[in-house]
């Protein structure tokens, strides 16, 4: 397997970057900025860390060649044309009448879609192009192509795989054409086949139009999306730059074809990966580590060629004066680059980073390692260090966080550009496509408001803030649990602070009607793992309810340790805090007291409390969450979790559950299991089964919908409905199953606002092969608010679609973690919060012991 410079095409997504690893081998790094001896390249070591993990050391080649010199014929057509198959998955239930509500207040809200004006009515023909001798650029595959525009009419060619409106008399038709330099090449079209106007292939088709019409804007495609560098915006503060662009989707809805359109911004380094690697060895005794946890797992822009890679390894042992084989011999990535894109690499010494190909890459035949110089790549996307810097946050959320007024702006003057654009209006006419110039306007309701449960049976109906913290201050939890037992774990020299705070907490507790007694303080001399470790094995020893521990900053290490004891070796509720947190400040007078009453909240729940209900009129319901997290260490690795809801109208607990599973592993088998024992702790808890079943399952992305339509849900249907006879239950489980989605690209608006929470959508932008529905319960105090898609894909509860909203909305309200409303239905938020505490702190199951509590919050 040879490896590749960095322009095979192998475009990437989003990744996450790895966590930080503690333990640094202490040696030196090499001076960088002076050109090395030209003379032989480095000698690699007897055995290097490719080689441990079955990989050995292989002729270099620059991620910049063309596919055609590394893999019989061209992948490049392969892998696209393998995109243009997907399928449509249907996941309507037969038999559904109508998936429209009619329960609220109805409203006209306007969307981010644009209707396609003419239906095309055209036949597709899909050809095959080869050139010979082969052209190993798509850019300049094009243009050679272009050259017969007038033979070929309207068409759309992707550097092998070409559409056209136009029927050759000939299977195989044979084109000669001349190179800058003199060559005459041959340009062989041969049909494969086509594309009729009733096909869900042409949607594909349209996008690719669309996206040609896009390149008319001089808009730079990033990845997979488009973006205007001419409109970036810079901040030098934070050596960051904003690219503004969109995010467009031609799909059939309900009854039109809709272009949906969304702003999108990409976040730009201006730093190179040379900079991050000077800056380690400046700053580290083991640079090679170091360098490897902050680039590993991290996306980058090579600006010469405009693609974005994944980087999954750095090779030290090879420089820019390493050698790869081409078909004109042996070169350096030195004599590579300047002969190709005039570029002189500075630093000979530099080691060169590696991306490893995509599932999709080797299916389409390319399985070759992508070798990257540092120097000319830079990172996108943001770190967490970055993350947690409040004034670049709050800085880029000025130019993201667009209100809906502007983002309405922004989308009236991407369509005026796409219809003004010499170019663009071309490409749309010769397609015989038309988009009107308005958004699509489309009728929408408002749920009636919930009313909040307090103690003694108060209520408080939700206002359009969607948020009744400040209702605490008059009302008791619904249900408490008196702390007469608990630990306070803290560093000496933090017993202060804490002590401080904890007055705080039980002042707040008195004032909801809870009881909380002094704590007992164990003071540690300092602040190491070990001595937490020891603590909590102290105090789980005498029986406490909870234990409470300060951390003096936020600290991964810590944290994962603190929770590994707490949630499997010594199974005990426990509450973090961090002393900047819980200390007072200038800046925070009057703030603590809030801060004390989340916790005291927090802790209630923990311990099996409840907070603040809401009015359920069924009875029996049983409402379930499943998320799937990936592991931050081993990314073969995810974590499926499962909270359930013990019958919420009288009861106030909930099951919870995660189980491990490996890449690619089906999760129809743990998804049953984990059921099977919350069905269990049901009946031992209300002495029988649930009548009706109401789960939510989120983390479903669109190339995963077929398996859990086809497979999970059938496999969970046949188990649930099992134990239900078994139990005399003939008619089986009555279950309605729903895929939440929450990163989607739709928006919606009242009046150029933000709509009010409870705020359905249910026809015209829903697909006609779902039985979906938008949900808006949150309010959003900055930018625009975001829908959420449910998808209701198995359901034989019983309720009509109305019910069935107003269900879904009902549960938004019952994330104790927050005293508002939250995007998804509380399980899947207990779910996520689940799933994310094994990923990224615990790796391994938690203790039984726990299950009937959520100590996860």
């Amino acid at each position: 397997m040879n490896n590749l410079p960095a322009n095979s095409g192998h475009s990437r997504g989003r990744g996450r970057g790895n966590k930080r690893n503690e333990e640094l081998n202490q040696r030196q790094g090499p001076q960088l900025g002076q050109p090395a001896q030209t003379s032989a390249p480095r000698q690699p070591p007897v055995c290097t860390e490719s080689e441990s993990s079955g990989q050995r050391e292989q002729t270099r080649k620059p991620a910049d060649l063309g596919l055609a010199e590394c893999a019989e014929g061209d992948a490049r057509g392969s892998v696209r044309g393998r995109r243009l198959l997907t399928d449509v998955v249907h996941s309507r239930p037969s038999g559904l009448i109508t998936k429209a509500g009619f329960t609220g207040r109805k409203i006209t809200v306007q969307t981010n879609y644009y209707k396609v004006q003419k239906r095309p009515n055209w036949t597709i023909y899909q050809y095959r192009v080869d050139f010979s001798p082969d052209v190993d650029n798509t850019r300049l595959r094009r243009g050679l192509l272009s050259e017969h525009r007038q033979l070929l009419g309207g068409y759309i060619f992707d550097g092998t795989v070409l559409f056209c409106t136009t029927k050759f008399k000939e299977d195989i038709l044979e084109l000669v054409t001349q190179s800058r330099a003199g060559e005459k090449i041959q340009i062989k079209i041969k049909s494969v086949g086509t594309v009729e106007a009733a096909d869900n292939q042409q949607f594909q088709v349209l996008n690719l139009i669309l996206r040609r019409a896009l390149e008319g804007l001089q808009l730079q495609l990033v990845s997979r999306n488009f973006f205007d560098p001419q409109a970036k915006v810079i901040l030098d503060r934070f050596r960051v730059e904003l690219w503004p662009g969109y995010t467009t989707s031609i799909r059939q809805h309900e009854s039109d074809i809709l272009l949906c359109t969304e702003i999108a911004h990409k976040v730009m380094r201006t730093d190179s990966l040379y900079h991050v690697l000077s800056k380690v060895i400046r700053e580290s005794d083991d640079y090679q580590a170091a360098f490897k946890r902050e680039v590993i797992g991290v996306i980058v822009l090579t600006d010469y060629n405009n693609k974005t890679y994944r980087v999954d390894d750095v090779d030290f042992v090879s420089s820019p004066l390493s050698t790869f084989n081409t078909k004109d011999g042996d070169v350096t990535y030195l004599e590579y680059y300047k002969k190709r894109y005039n570029i002189t690499i500075r630093d000979y010494k530099q080691p060169l980073l590696v991306s490893r190909p995509t599932e999709k890459n080797i299916r389409g035949g390319v399985s070759q390692l992508i070798m990257l110089i540092p120097e000319l790549a830079r990172a996108t996307g943001l770190t967490d260090d970055m993350r947690s810097n409040f004034q670049l946050m709050k800085a880029m959320s000025e130019h993201t966080r667009l209100t809906p007024n502007r983002r309405i702006e922004r989308l009236r003057v991407f369509n005026q550009r796409l219809q003004q654009s010499k170019l663009s209006a071309e490409v749309m006419k010769s397609w015989h496509i038309e988009l009107d110039t308005a958004l699509v306007e489309i009728p929408g309701r408002v749920l009636p408001p919930e009313k909040i449960v307090f103690g003694n049976e108060k209520r408080y109906l939700c206002d359009a803030r969607a948020d009744w913290t400040f209702e605490f201050r008059n009302n008791s939890m619904y249900k408490h649990v008196d702390i007469k037992r608990w630990y306070v774990i803290t560093p000496r020299r933090n017993i202060r602070e804490a002590q401080e705070f904890v007055k705080l907490c039980i002042r707040a507790a008195n004032g909801m009607k809870m009881q909380i007694s002094e704590p007992r303080y164990d003071e540690m001399s300092d602040d190491r793992n070990g001595n937490y470790s020891q603590a909590i094995d102290n105090a789980f020893a005498k029986d406490p309810q909870i234990i409470m521990l300060v951390m003096k900053s936020p600290n991964e290490e810590k944290y994962s340790c603190i929770k590994k004891r707490t949630c499997v070796d010594r199974p005990v509720p426990s509450q973090v805090v961090t002393l900047r947190t819980i200390a007072p400040r200038p800046e925070k007078s009057g703030g603590l007291m809030s801060i004390a009453t989340k916790v005291v909240i927090q802790m209630n729940a923990k311990l099996m409390g409840a907070p603040w209900m809401i009015e359920l009129p069924l009875k029996g319901l049983m409402t379930v969450g499943f998320d799937v997290c990936h592991s931050s260490k081993n990314k073969n690795k995810s974590y499926g979790a499962l909270v359930a809801s013990l019958d919420m109208k009288y009861s106030e607990r909930y099951y919870s559950s995660v189980t491990e599973h490996m890449k690619g592993q089906e999760l129809s088998d743990q998804m049953s299991l984990n059921m099977t024992c919350a069905l269990k702790a049901y009946r031992e808890h209300r002495g029988t089964l649930p009548e009706r079943i109401l789960f939510f399952r989120d983390g479903v992305g669109d190339g995963q919908l077929y398996q859990v339509v086809n497979t999970e849900v059938k496999f969970l249907k046949d188990q649930l409905d099992k134990i239900y006879k078994s139990a005399g239950r003939d008619e089986g489980c009555r279950m309605a199953f729903i895929v939440v989605a929450k990163r989607i690209n739709t928006r919606y608006f009242v009046n150029m606002r933000n709509p009010e929470p409870g705020t359905v959508v249910d026809d015209i932008i829903t697909l006609p092969e779902r039985y979906d529905f938008f949900l808006v319960s949150q309010a959003v105090k900055h930018g625009t608010v975001s829908p959420t898609s449910y998808n209701v894909i198995h359901d034989n509860m019983g309720l009509n679609a109305d019910k069935l909203q107003m269900l879904s909305y009902k549960m938004t309200h019952m994330y104790y973690n927050w005293s508002g409303t939250c995007r998804v239905p509380a399980v899947c938020q207990y779910a996520h919060k689940l799933a994310f505490l094994i990923a990224e702190s615990i790796h391994r199951s938690p203790s039984s012991g726990l299950e009937n509590q959520l100590y996860f919050l």
